[in-house]
């Protein structure tokens, strides 16, 4: 299971259940698609196996997005390093980086990969280019292109128009599922089945912290929720995970909240800023400035309680140096460290959570991802804003289109 424990003073319920009923409101109007995707998605299942059961030569899948379209799939791909069921790599191109589309390409073999050309809107400038370079790289022509390509995107984009054009196997991401909230749709579903990964289980856990959010009434994340988004004086929230494994976890977490919360509400800009950490590592860096720097942070710990390949450290005595992690498993270690941490910043009274996971298996991965998913909307409802949108980065890319252009023209 997830347990989450708040060490902070919580609110009655009057004040909050308010929020909790505009939730339940905003998943049954059934503008916002992600709610579902724990049911829409099983049938992605099946069929993202049925279309890669008789591909035994692929070796290599090579996942091509932005943003929402990688995120979150790198984040699984970590989180999930012990449970593959078969011998595909998964490897992802999330930027527009010659060093990184260099060394991703070098490894393959063209006919043994698979290219996942993922973009909610069908038009990523980024992906695009990947895409024609990939094209260029291995000098496919363009009848072939659907024996090497697959496509994740919303029903009649430009992406999905073009697959019919090519005549390449399209999965559809629902139209009502925003990008950054699109992991447990197609995006994050199809990699997973191919690379043999227990898709089923991801959306079971989903399914569970759905439930225990809107049929079983719990608290945690209205509580959390409400606490930090109207903290007097904390807009940052910085969460700290324990292990290397929570690394494409945190980018996720990153860009959920940031694209999520940070908007302007006329001419006053609001929302929280989220900081990403990896114990026991980062106590060596960031943690002196949560203890001793401004008191504008909050902090939510992660970690996970059972650990099935730890090793224990040696009972070996020196002279001089420290025995008292002797018998002790690395991974107890670690979550000593993390408790070590959270109870001093708790002494400074600071605002601290922490999140629990049994394990770390695909059922606690869905889990985690709705719950911080759930946490990011009950935000959004809580700071009167758009949770959804990103006008923002629009603007970004009107930019960089005119300069493309000028670039062209000139």
């Amino acid at each position: 299971m997830l347990r989450n424990n708040l060490f902070f003073k919580t609110s009655e319920l009057k004040f909050i259940s308010s929020y909790a009923r505009r939730m339940n409101d905003e998943l049954n109007s059934g503008d916002i698609g992600y709610y579902h995707l724990i049911h829409t998605s099983l049938e992605l299942i099946d069929e993202s196996l049925e279309f890669i059961k008789d591909k035994t030569h692929i070796k290599n899948i090579v996942l091509v997005g932005m943003g929402g379209s990688s995120c979150g799939v790198k984040a699984l791909q970590n989180l999930l390093f012990d449970e593959k069921e078969n011998d595909r790599e998964l490897l992802i191109l999330d930027n527009t980086s010659s060093h990184s589309f260099a060394q991703i390409l070098k490894k393959l073999k063209l006919e043994e990969s698979l290219f996942l050309i993922t973009s909610k809107t069908g038009n990523t400038i980024e992906v695009v280019s990947l895409f024609k370079l990939i094209i260029a790289h291995f000098g496919i022509e363009f009848s072939r292109i659907r024996d090497y390509f697959v496509f994740i995107t919303d029903r009649d984009s430009k992406l999905h128009k073009e697959g019919e054009n090519l005549k390449v196997k399209t999965f559809f991401i629902p139209n009502n599922v925003g990008g950054r909230f699109s992991v447990l749709s197609a995006v994050g579903i199809v990699p997973l089945c191919f690379c043999g990964y227990n898709a089923k289980a991801l959306l079971d856990g989903a399914k569970q912290c759905f439930e225990d959010f809107f049929i079983h009434k719990k608290e945690e994340i209205l509580q959390k929720a409400y606490h930090y988004c109207t903290h007097k004086n904390a807009n940052i929230n910085v969460l700290f995970s324990y292990g290397d494994s929570f690394k494409g976890f945190n980018e996720w977490y990153i860009q959920l909240i940031a694209e999520s919360l940070g908007k302007k509400q006329g001419y006053k800009r609001i929302g929280l800023t989220p900081i990403a950490l990896i114990g026991a590592r980062d106590q060596h860096s960031f943690l002196q400035l949560i203890m001793d720097g401004p008191k504008n942070k909050t902090i939510s710990f992660l970690r996970v309680l059972n650990s099935k390949k730890s090793p224990v450290i040696p009972n070996i005595d020196f002279e001089f140096l420290d025995s008292s992690s002797n018998g002790v498993s690395l991974h107890n270690l670690l979550n000593a460290q993390c408790e070590a941490t959270m109870n001093a910043l708790i002494a400074e009274n600071l605002s601290v959570d922490l999140i629990e996971l049994d394990y770390l298996d695909a059922w606690h991965t869905g889990y985690l991802m709705y719950y911080y998913e759930l946490f990011t909307s009950t935000c959004g409802i809580m700071l009167g804003i758009d949770t959804y949108n990103q006008p923002g980065v629009e603007i970004g890319k009107l930019i960089l289109k005119k300069i493309l252009d000028a670039q062209t023209n000139s």
